[in-house]
Order: structure tokens, then sequence, then C-alpha cells
């Protein structure tokens, strides 16, 4: 039997690291953590525990080739503290969401695409969404 202790990284492929960079960096506000000298151009993030590693493989298979949001595309979730104000942050930086604050998961939920189609679920139990709305 495996005995998993946590999730240590995601790695997402990208066609342009400055514009990654900046989606990832200054839109998201993660912080880019130091990354080994690999032979290939990519960044790495801390988040919590866990990292995202950005590689830039611009034929990886796994690039969707469109921005088009949907919730049931293959995508990675990252739990914040506010709803209404990371909604507020990412329509004030000009990023398209889709947002399903009554999802069955429990999960009040904020999608977003990165500049190559990578989708990102910014999300929150929904019970914070009552505290948050004053009701």
């Amino acid at each position: 039997m495996i005995t998993y202790e946590a999730l240590h990284h995601v790695s997402i492929a990208v066609t342009n690291i400055e514009k990654a960079k900046h989606f990832y960096g200054d839109v998201l506000g993660l912080q880019e953590i130091k990354r080994p000298d690999f032979d290939f151009e990519g960044a790495w993030y801390g988040v919590g525990n866990q990292q995202i590693h950005l590689i830039v493989f611009p034929t990886a298979q796994t690039l969707r080739g469109t921005t088009e949001l949907s919730s049931r595309e293959g995508h990675f979730a990252l739990r914040v503290a506010d709803f209404e104000e990371t909604l507020r942050h990412l329509t004030s930086k000009g990023i398209e969401t889709l947002e399903k604050r009554k999802s069955k998961s429990g999960f009040a939920q904020i999608f977003c695409a990165d500049p190559d189609g990578n989708l990102i679920e910014l999300n929150v139990e929904q019970s914070s969404l009552k505290k948050e709305c004053g009701t």
C-alpha cells in the first residue's frame, strides 16, 4: 500500500514564460521560488507547502488550445480566504471568470484560465459565503 503525505507540486505546460510569470506572479499573486538550473525555461511558485511548476513546452499534449472556461476540463484548485475579494481582484485585472457559488461539491468556485488555457479553480467553503454576504 502507498502512504501519502501530501500533494507536492503540479506541473503545468506553458508556451511563453513571461506571459505565464505575469499571470501566476502578478495576477494570482503567487510567490516565485528558486528553481534548479534546468536546460529548459520554467518557473516555480510556492503555495503553502505545495508548489506549482511552470514548464515551457509549446508542443505539450496537455495544452488545450483554448482559454474557454469549463469546470469539467482538467484543472487544479487553490483554496482562497475570501471569495468576493478574489473575484474583485481577478475582475480588476481583466481576467474572465466562471462562478459556481452553489456547486454540488460544497465549494463556491471561481474558474479562470492562464494565457495558455490551463484552468485554475479558486474556491472557498460555501458556508463562508453567508458570512461574506452578511446573511
